[in-house]
């Protein structure tokens, strides 16, 4: 009786301590100026610059972290810990009118892969890191 008592007590503690550790796992920290400045750089800068089409337009201007939080004329483009309701995410994946999907026309735009990076920084909070 007391091997079973020791093997049920040495049995949830094995479960507990892999229960503790799985909750441990971090995900990756994903950086401003690593990560999503480059992506950024490629598919959005060229309109949305002082001077710009885009920045022309919307008043949405990526030259710098500042110019990216401050967002439009109309409000602002990313909203921290929420990609969901940013509207740079969602111009970028599509879900808005077709006609307002950035970039505009047949430019080639962010893969999903580098649109989930900039959902990730979001989600962790927009740092200027």
């Amino acid at each position: 009786m007391k091997n079973l008592s020791t093997l049920t007590r040495l049995f949830a503690s094995s479960v507990l301590l892999l229960a503790l550790t799985a909750g441990c796992e971090q995900e990756k920290t994903i950086s401003y100026s690593r990560d999503v400045k480059p992506i950024l750089a490629t598919y959005c800068t060229e309109c949305h610059l002082p001077g710009g089409a885009g920045t022309e337009a919307s008043g949405f201007s990526m030259a710098s972290y500042e110019d990216l939080m401050r967002g439009t004329h109309n409000g602002p483009m990313i909203i921290a810990r929420d990609s969901l309701g940013s509207n740079m995410v969602v111009l970028m994946e599509g879900r808005a009118d077709p006609s307002i999907k950035m970039p505009h026309g047949k430019a080639q735009g962010a893969d999903k892969e580098q649109i989930e990076t900039i959902r990730r920084w979001i989600d962790q909070g927009a740092l200027n890191n």
